[in-house]
């Protein structure tokens, strides 16, 4: 069984190359992809193999880009951050998806459901993105937030940017205020209008009135600075220039 990895944490793919080799050692890991751009590029260039684990949310875009470049009859088995209830309905169309971290017993099932040909050996994308990207109507229009003792009600309309520090999703408002918000980002890109906002990078999820002022920025890529926000480097990878352009032109 020749399996690929497209992961670009570290500990994430260390982790998970050490959960199949203990349950599966005659699985062969043959390579770990990092991006969307060095997925094309490697399966431009090699033989498929017979598994793919891969993340959804990529440093430079989402894998699904991955699989609508590539002509690809492998199965996939994700590895996401989103919640419960998303899993168990990609479940129901033999696609398995893997919550992070991941589950020893959850990924040995995953696997021999792949070895006894349950999986499917088309993808479709068309379902997924359906269910990982909800239709206006179920876009949140406020957020639950913690304040010392108080609990708040913020109106997206009064947001300036999301971003992540250390694995705790922050919440910054037109006031300055920062809140702590109980999801990861990759959720909380999934909960609000792609109209009014749009994913920067790994760390930034900005809305239109977050945007303070715009850059060129070496090697084909754009370096924004956003309202209140002491960050001074948040880049754009060139790879995202073109999206990020059009969403600012919409």
């Amino acid at each position: 069984m020749r399996i690929v990895i497209i992961e670009d944490e570290k500990p994430a793919a260390n982790l998970l190359k050490t959960q199949i080799k203990k349950h599966f050692p005659d699985a062969e890991i043959i390579d770990n992809l990092d991006s969307v751009s060095n997925s094309v590029l490697w399966f431009q260039q090699n033989n498929q193999p017979d598994l793919i684990f891969s993340d959804i949310q990529l440093a430079d875009g989402i894998s699904f880009s991955i699989f609508e470049k590539i002509s690809l009859s492998t199965p996939i088995i994700f590895t996401t951050a989103f919640d419960q209830y998303a899993i168990k309905a990609f479940q129901v169309n033999a696609i398995d998806y893997l919550l992070k971290p991941i589950d020893p017993n959850d990924l040995a099932r995953a696997v021999d459901k792949f070895k006894s040909n349950q999986i499917r050996s088309s993808i479709e994308l068309d379902v997924l993105k359906t269910l990982l990207n909800p239709t206006k109507s179920t876009y949140k229009s406020r957020f639950l937030v913690r304040f010392g003792e108080k609990i708040q009600s913020i109106p997206v309309d009064d947001i300036l940017y999301f971003n992540s520090e250390e694995r705790i999703t922050f919440l910054h408002t037109l006031d300055g205020k920062k809140y702590v918000l109980e999801s990861t980002l990759e959720l909380t890109e999934s909960q609000v209008d792609p109209v009014k906002f749009f994913r920067l990078n790994r760390k930034y999820l900005s809305s239109l009135e977050g945007i303070d002022e715009i850059f060129s920025y070496s090697n084909s890529r754009l370096k924004v600075t956003l309202k209140n926000c002491r960050d001074q480097d948040i880049l754009i990878s060139r790879e995202k220039v073109s999206d990020f352009k059009s969403w600012l032109d919409q």
